[in-house]
Parts: structure tokens; sequence; C-alpha cells
């Protein structure tokens, strides 16, 4: 049986305090900012400079370098949204009900951004901006659960009961991930199958695949500290009345 060390538990106990958790990220957010930027101009030089042109597809398929990593976050940041929305609904620990909520924009964003340069790219190549291929439908679904999600939040006045609406509503929408990672495999569509994947052939090139994973390591760190942000100000929209809120205003204007 795996046991988990007493160290990682104390830490994530204490990181579900909100004193603590405001306290630590202001001291990371500094760090993450400096990660982002490196991981990103190292990504975007490699893939926009250093990168050899595709043998079919010449210069566009650089776009992979946003897109990507941008469909990437859409699946990924549902995921943590639906499993901190599960935490919060569970055991009723605030910190995960706000992660959960605040992921949600930042998740939408990442998706807009995946179907807006995937048509960008889908014009040149297949002739159109759009087609009613499943991966771009169910991609498109997501986006519609996320707006789903923020709408509900929003229309509830009591934000615990929101939180639990929206974590059933996630929980719900999890069904459409692996729609989306296998429409690819188990439809014949016109999106293009993985090759990042993939060790034989038809496989990226490790020269393109380097900048691709440096901008997708520079998206999850954004995605932390856009999500840290929100938490922080939701946090302090909750907490308005508790006692460390007052005493760190207090710390503040001394």
């Amino acid at each position: 049986m795996f046991l988990v060390p007493d160290s990682v538990v104390r830490f994530f106990h204490r990181m579900a305090s909100p004193p603590h958790f405001y306290t630590f990220t202001e001291r990371l957010m500094p760090w993450l900012v400096t990660l982002f930027v490196l991981l990103t101009g190292a990504g975007l030089y490699g893939g926009l400079y250093l990168a050899p042109p595709d043998y079919q597809q010449g210069d566009s398929y650089r776009i992979i370098y946003i897109h990507v990593p941008s469909a990437w976050m859409s699946l990924f940041i549902y995921v943590v949204m639906a499993i901190t929305g599960a935490i919060g609904l569970i055991w009723r620990i605030k910190l995960a009900e706000i992660v959960a909520i605040s992921s949600a924009p930042i998740g939408a964003s990442f998706t807009f951004i995946a179907l807006f340069t995937g048509s960008l790219w889908g014009k040149p190549m297949w002739g159109t901006w759009w087609v009613w291929d499943a991966r771009l439908t169910s991609e498109l679904i997501l986006l519609f659960l996320y707006l789903g999600v923020i709408g509900l939040y929003g229309a509830i006045d009591d934000k615990r009961v929101a939180s639990k609406a929206v974590a059933i509503l996630a929980l719900v929408g999890v069904v459409n991930i692996p729609i989306i990672h296998y429409s690819v495999e188990w439809w014949n569509t016109l999106h293009q199958g993985p090759t990042v994947t993939k060790m034989d052939k038809p496989s990226i090139h490790v020269s393109m695949l380097i900048p691709l994973l440096l901008m997708a390591l520079a998206f999850n760190v954004y995605y932390l500290i856009a999500l840290v942000q929100r938490v922080r100000v939701e946090l302090l929209q909750r907490e308005r009345n508790s006692q460390w809120v007052k005493n760190m205003v207090l710390e503040r204007k001394q």
C-alpha cells in the first residue's frame, strides 16, 4: 500500500488554510512570472526561428505553438475544475471551491484560443474556417460548458450554494473530455491525428517538439499565475469579514 509522506499531507493541509495560501502565493508569484517569461521566450524563439519549415505546410504550421498548448490546457483545466469542484462538494473545502470557479474563465479563454487559432490554420489547410468535425464540435461544446459554469455561478447569490451547483455541472461535463481526446481515433475526421505522443511515424520532429513542449510548460505556468491571482481576489471577497483579512489590512497600512 502506498503511503503519502506526512510532510506532503501537512503541506496540503496548510495550503487549504486561506491565510497561509494567501501569504505563500504572494511570495511565490515573482518566481512564477520569471519562469513564465523564460519559458515563453525560449519556446517562441525555438518555434518561430530555430524550428525548420514543415515539408508540407511550410511556415503555416507554426501556429501549433499557440494552438496545441491552448487545446491541451482547455482539457487539463476542465479536469482540474471538476476535481477541485468534487473536493469542495464532498469535503466542503472553501479553497477547493474557489479554485474550481476561478479556473472556469481561464479554461474558457484557452478553449476560445484553441478554436480561433484552429480556424486560422484550417482556412489555408482545409479551405474553410470551420467544419462540424468531431474534434472541433466537441471542443466547442467544452467552451459552452465553461460558459455554463461561469453563468451558473454568477446567477446564484449564495456562493457556497453556487459552488455546489458548479461542481455538479463540471462533473457531468467531464464525459466530454475523453470524447475530445479520442475523437480523431473514434471517428473519421478532418482533424490531424496525434503526432506528439507517437514514437512511430508520422510523428513530430524533435526540433519542432522541444519548442512545443516549452510553450506547453509556459502555458501551464501562466494558468497557475492567473489562477492564483483570481483565487486571491475571490478569497478576499469571501473572507473580507474574517480576522486574518482585517489584520493583514492593518499591517499594510502601517
